[in-house]
């Protein structure tokens, strides 16, 4: 039989959730797509119920991670494959689709002129040859999917081929992206080195700051999100899906039974690391800035973070996760921003140590223990 993953229909993506799953992705539908749109373009600033600006942008940042923790968890949780470097994967998206947004620009730059500011400004004279075409958003958005694939196909065939895994494959994964955080920060590169892209005027010809673009771009990256758990919870629960959980609990006796793991890990390690990129391409316009810090190690590491508090194998739980560590760290970062690493590092000792399934874990712990015997 062929195991070979397909794309599913969207009959089939729906029907792999449960009841309550279907019921869940409504109401997020319900909220993403009409509510806090709604409240953010029809209702005036001085009322109440007005969803703000800074709403939106942090709400559309916030699913962004929600996105990479649940590319994270199909590699991690159930691929057995612990990442410390979808940071650089994050960051490659975001700079793909950056090429296009500083080429939009245009002349309305601090020089007028029709190359990005931080090229006149290191007296570059004409634009490097890697960034031809980078005015074409289909092109960008090519690049946001073949970088990732050439890179993590690449660097995974190697590895898996070699038999790296554990703590060895996080080890060189995190090299790889210090690396490229290193090589970015160079001038020379034309990146803009340690600033990196900013000053987004328009997508699309649109203003990007305008309150209906913000809209589209909170609802698409929903959409991403949604599409992304779905065809995730396809991936998981299909054949393939349990070839890969066998492979990672038992490799040996999986080859054993006559699978090859290469082409399992590396198929499910490539396409976390393109659903990474593609949640860095939707992150940048958002956000409005992307630098080589998004490839620190620090970065890499709250990723694997979110999983693990949220809850390691379970999807859900990687979207938990990512919304929970994220929104303390807004907060901790305004009220007491010394403190936030101390916290971040206490939080993933606690959840080892306390809570090994995390707090979908915990949460299904407690249903169970509420059920009539």
């Amino acid at each position: 039989m062929d195991d070979t993953p397909r794309t599913p229909g969207i009959s089939r993506l729906l029907g792999v959730l449960p009841g309550t799953g279907r019921s869940a992705l409504a109401a997020f539908g319900l909220v993403a797509f009409v509510l806090l749109p709604g409240l953010h373009l029809f209702t005036s600033g001085k009322s109440p119920l007005h969803v703000s600006d800074y709403v939106i942008t942090v709400g559309g940042k916030v699913m962004c991670y929600a996105i990479v923790a649940v590319a994270m968890d199909l590699a991690w949780g159930y691929g057995g494959i612990l990442s410390l470097g979808h940071g650089l994967f994050f960051a490659l998206g975001g700079y793909a689709f950056g090429m296009y947004l500083m080429r939009s620009i245009g002349r309305d730059g601090v020089y007028q002129s029709d190359l990005p500011d931080f090229m006149v400004f290191l007296d570059w004279k004409e634009l490097p040859w890697y960034w031809r075409g980078s005015d074409h958003v289909l092109w960008a958005l090519a690049l946001v999917v073949l970088v990732p694939v050439a890179i993590a196909f690449a660097f995974g065939f190697f590895a898996f081929r070699s038999r790296i895994k554990g703590v060895y494959f996080s080890i060189i994964t995190q090299a790889l992206t210090y690396a490229a955080m290193l090589l970015f920060f160079r001038n020379e590169t034309g990146f803009g080195g340690n600033n990196g892209f900013t000053d987004f005027k328009r997508i699309l010809g649109f203003p990007i700051t305008a309150p209906a673009t913000r809209v589209a771009l909170f609802m698409l990256t929903a959409a991403t999100l949604a599409a992304a758990l779905l065809i995730g919870r396809s991936l998981v629960t299909s054949k393939f899906g349990r070839v890969l959980a066998a492979i990672r609990d038992a490799e040996s006796r999986a080859m054993f039974l006559g699978y090859d793991p290469l082409w399992y890990k590396l198929f499910v390690w490539t396409f976390s690391a393109v659903l990474t990129a593609v949640a860095g391409a939707l992150f940048v316009p958002q956000v409005g800035i992307i630098n080589p810090s998004e490839m620190s190690p620090a970065s890499s590491i709250e990723i694997a973070i979110w999983v693990a508090v949220g809850g390691r194998g379970t999807l859900v739980g990687a979207v938990v996760g990512a919304v929970l560590v994220n929104l303390a760290k807004s907060w901790f970062t305004m009220a007491f921003p010394e403190f936030w690493l101390f916290f971040l590092g206490l939080l993933f000792i606690v959840v080892t140590l306390l809570l090994p399934e995390g707090v979908v874990g915990l949460w299904r712990r407690l249903l169970r223990g509420r059920a009539p015997a």
